[in-house]
């Protein structure tokens, strides 16, 4: 079993790197469901010695992107494996919600780095056509929680998925994975992957009426930062499970 926690600031990648999760997925603007992160903040994740993929996500919003949108997403996925990163997480669709033949020159830019389709395959017209495409294309892995919200409502999908792929492609399930779901949600699915943002609210300096605190923030509070309890409890029954014995 491998975990690996979503953060946004060299603190999140700390945080990740002491629980002893064995990546992270590096990205800016959460709250927006994830974008790409600066390539200093790259370069400074890599240097604390933790396995980090990048999202490449140049917007909020669809997956469907314009050909100057993907020139972009080419280039940063350039500038990423150049700083030293280990893989990074991509996607897009295309009008009919397939999987757009721009996934190839994705595949093409990481050059034999490790390639996650992201969570465009929840809102692709099929799953299990994304997954058969992602294979073609030559994606490492997919990150899905079954097209739903909580990825115990969609793991029964999610199982299916680990099927289909099995020796072509990993699937890692995310969607509200915590210490306390985890095992629940290996059994329920059968990944040998997971993935979790896991995060708090912190408060900050504040300063009369104006306020730049994150958007979704609970009133009183500044941002939200990675959660450091609960990683290491995520990661610590990680660890436990895999000490198991084999049957």
């Amino acid at each position: 079993m491998r975990i690996e926690i979503s953060v946004e600031s060299i603190g999140g990648v700390r945080v990740a790197a002491r629980a002893g999760a064995d990546r992270i997925e590096l990205c800016a603007g959460l709250s927006d469901g994830g974008l790409t992160p600066s390539a200093a903040l790259i370069e400074r994740a890599v240097a604390l010695g933790i396995s980090v993929h990048v999202l490449i996500r140049p917007r909020p919003g669809d997956f469907r992107y314009s050909a100057e949108e993907v020139s972009v997403m080419v280039g940063d996925i350039a500038a990423a494996r150049a700083a030293g990163a280990e893989g990074v997480v991509v996607g897009a669709l295309d009008s009919s919600s397939a999987l757009d033949p721009a996934c190839a020159a994705f595949v093409d830019a990481a050059e034999g780095l490790d390639v996650t389709l992201h969570r465009a395959i929840d809102v692709s017209a099929s799953s299990q056509r994304a997954l058969d495409d992602a294979i073609g294309f030559g994606f490492t892995r997919v990150l899905t929680s079954g097209r739903q919200r909580s990825v115990l409502d969609g793991a029964p999908l999610i199982r299916e998925l680990v099927r289909q792929g099995f020796g072509a492609i990993e699937v890692m399930a995310c969607g509200g994975v915590r210490a306390a779901n985890a095992v629940q949600v290996i059994e329920a699915t059968g990944v040998a992957d997971l993935h979790a943002a896991v995060r708090m609210p912190v408060p900050g300096a504040t300063s009369g009426a104006v306020s730049f605190a994150g958007v979704g923030v609970p009133q009183g509070f500044d941002r939200l930062e990675t959660d450091p309890d609960e990683v290491a409890a995520l990661c610590a029954v990680i660890r436990d499970r895999n000490q198991l014995p084999t049957k």
